[in-house]
């Protein structure tokens, strides 16, 4: 008889884990743990902790099994699954007009354009979610499964002009939601996104008052430039009225003005910064890109904020142990966005000199989204194989941000090995100077997937 297929499918079982010497394998499905029946990766996480536990297995062949595992509390079973969730994904109910969806052309990567609003991927996946969409059955699992912490998009706590933000009249009012995670004993990550002229100035600072007021519920309180492609600015003027523009060395110095103090308060207050600011800012500015302490641990580096200090820290380590001239007569390009080129060329021309390599860094601007969409994670490789120039060199270096989890493809769904090809060079990826180095030492390696499991569903096929 015919079975459709589990909806668990394990796309992977780790070497040497339990899972393996059980006899799972990719392609199996999970259908059951303890005879609950599984909604989703958190579900599955939550009831494989015990010292016994009863997996239901449906296999590739159709057949059902049993598996009793016995184990140390809390020990991974080594299972990945192909989806995260086995429901239905929870949409978005807000319409925002500064929405990043909004703006994207056609061609990406098809997964890219589901307008995801679930809580279960924030806490799985470090995705941003309104909490606009909770049910009472939500918040009860939220409160079972202790789901903590999650990533909340605030962009402004004045209950009015969230909701005109959200373009949603029955937005409940997020302070009140935070406090209700507070009674639960659970935390988040919060983000605002600046749009100058409707959240930033006296409303900013508000936002970051009333958020850092309820911390340790809210840990972080990140402030982050609106993503204006020109196709979403045509959009929102012509919906709203309201111009999308980048930060200006201006609009930044403003906006560090305003959060700077905060940082300070805080610090002081609670022993943490609290209040996060884009990298975005301070390379506009002009500014000075404050030392780690600043970040708290960088939880919220993919999300655009510690990657420069990161970055800078690393190159200070790396160049402790990389013995002079070590590199002589090799030649290398990196490929970036326009924004960083000018500091990573600096640290270039300093690692050129250390190592002996010839180092250069080439700005590339975005004509995908427009060039004042000029992060590296939204370069395509389209622009990359456009505007990279690899003669004379070994070896063409390109920011692994670029890529998805999986470091397979760009956000145009170019693949590694197709970009590779146009270039007519070894291609590597790099996401820190030590990363360069082992590239120019070793020659380059296959991508690995991301250390932070942000847009790992999102970069699976739909």
């Amino acid at each position: 008889m015919n079975r459709p297929p589990a909806p668990g499918l394990i796309s992977a079982v780790v070497p040497g884990s339990l899972a393996e010497e059980a006899g799972i394998e990719a392609g199996d499905s999970v259908v059951s743990v303890d005879g609950r029946v599984l909604r989703d990766v958190v579900d599955f996480q939550f009831y494989a902790t015990g010292h016994e536990v009863q997996v239901a297995i449906r296999k590739a062949n159709g057949l059902d099994d049993l598996v009793l595992f016995e184990k140390e509390i809390d020990e991974d079973l080594g299972i990945e699954f192909e989806r995260a969730t086995w429901d239905e994904v929870t949409l978005c109910n807000n319409n925002c007009f500064f929405c990043f969806l909004k703006g994207l052309p056609k061609g990406m990567r098809k997964s890219l354009y589901t307008k995801d609003d679930d809580y279960r991927l924030s806490f799985l996946h470090g995705n941003f979610v309104t909490l606009t969409n909770l049910t009472e059955d939500d918040w009860d699992r939220l409160e079972e499964q202790r789901l903590s912490p999650l990533n909340v998009s605030v962009h402004a706590t004045e209950l009015t002009l969230r909701r005109h933000m959200l373009s949603n009249k029955t937005a409940p009012d997020v302070i009140e939601q935070l406090k209700r995670l507070k009674s639960l004993g659970l935390q988040a990550h919060t983000q605002i996104v600046l749009c100058p002229g409707v959240n930033d100035g006296e409303h900013l600072a508000r936002s970051i008052r009333e958020l850092g007021e309820l911390y340790p519920t809210v840990l972080t309180v990140s402030v982050v430039p609106v993503g204006a492609s020109p196709k979403l600015e045509e959009w929102s003027l012509k919906r709203d009225g309201i111009p999308l523009v980048r930060p200006t060395p201006e609009s930044a110095r403003a906006v560090l003005k305003v959060i700077t103090p905060f940082q300070k308060e805080f610090r002081r207050r609670f022993g943490a910064t609290v209040a996060q600011c884009s990298d975005e800012f301070y390379v506009t500015a002009g500014a000075p890109i404050p030392g780690r302490i600043t970040y708290d641990g960088f939880p919220q580096y993919e999300n655009g904020i510690g990657m420069v200090r990161t970055m800078l820290d690393d190159w200070n380590r790396t160049k402790r142990r990389i013995p002079v001239g070590a590199f002589a007569g090799k030649k290398a390009v990196i490929g970036t966005a326009a924004l960083i080129a000018p500091l990573l060329s600096r640290v270039a021309a300093e690692a050129s000199e250390v190592t002996g390599a010839d180092i250069r860094v080439q700005g590339v601007t975005n004509t995908v989204f427009g060039e004042r969409v000029n992060v590296s994670g939204l370069i395509c490789g389209q622009d990359y194989v456009r505007q990279v120039d690899p003669a004379g060199t070994d070896v063409v270096i390109l920011p692994r941000p670029s890529l998805d989890y999986f470091g397979e493809k760009f956000l145009d769904s170019m693949y590694a090995p197709e970009a590779e090809a146009a270039f007519g060079r070894p291609l590597g990826f790099a996401a820190v100077w030590s990363d360069v180095m082992d590239i120019l030492r070793d020659g380059p390696r296959p991508p690995h997937r991301n250390d932070a499991t942000n847009g790992a569903m999102w970069s699976q096929p739909a």
